[in-house]
């Protein structure tokens, strides 16, 4: 199995869980999401892997979060996800999805990571 992780090299959290899945030895994909934002449609998918809304997803301590002045509706799925994609400092982190796109955690403890490759 190879899994595609959402990466900030910046965040602990990041940079330890793409630790574990080094040392478990499966392939990564490492999208660094701030340079390569990841599309409305991808985060609107992520979230229905997840099991969660959209909002679910959103960094609320971040200055992108917490400044905006053009937020839309929390609860509207579709916009929310494309603001995102524009904002992606405002997006939760590390993401790993499995490359099926079967199944997907965020690393919120690292360990979550171990769900997808145990």
């Amino acid at each position: 199995m190879s899994v595609t992780i959402y990466h900030n090299p910046r965040c602990s959290k990041s940079r330890k869980t793409l630790e574990i899945l080094e040392e478990a030895g499966t392939p990564t994909t490492i999208v660094r999401y701030l340079d390569e934002p990841p599309s409305a449609p991808r985060i609107a998918a992520i979230a229905q892997l997840l099991g969660l809304p959209v909002q679910a997803l959103l960094r609320r301590n971040e200055s992108e979060f917490k400044d905006a002045t053009d937020l839309p509706d929390l609860d509207d799925d579709a916009v929310l996800a494309d603001w995102i994609s524009r904002y992606p400092k405002a997006l939760e982190r590390p993401i790993v999805v499995t490359n099926d796109d079967k199944r997907a955690v965020i690393g919120r403890p690292p360990e979550n990571v171990r769900e997808l490759i145990d």
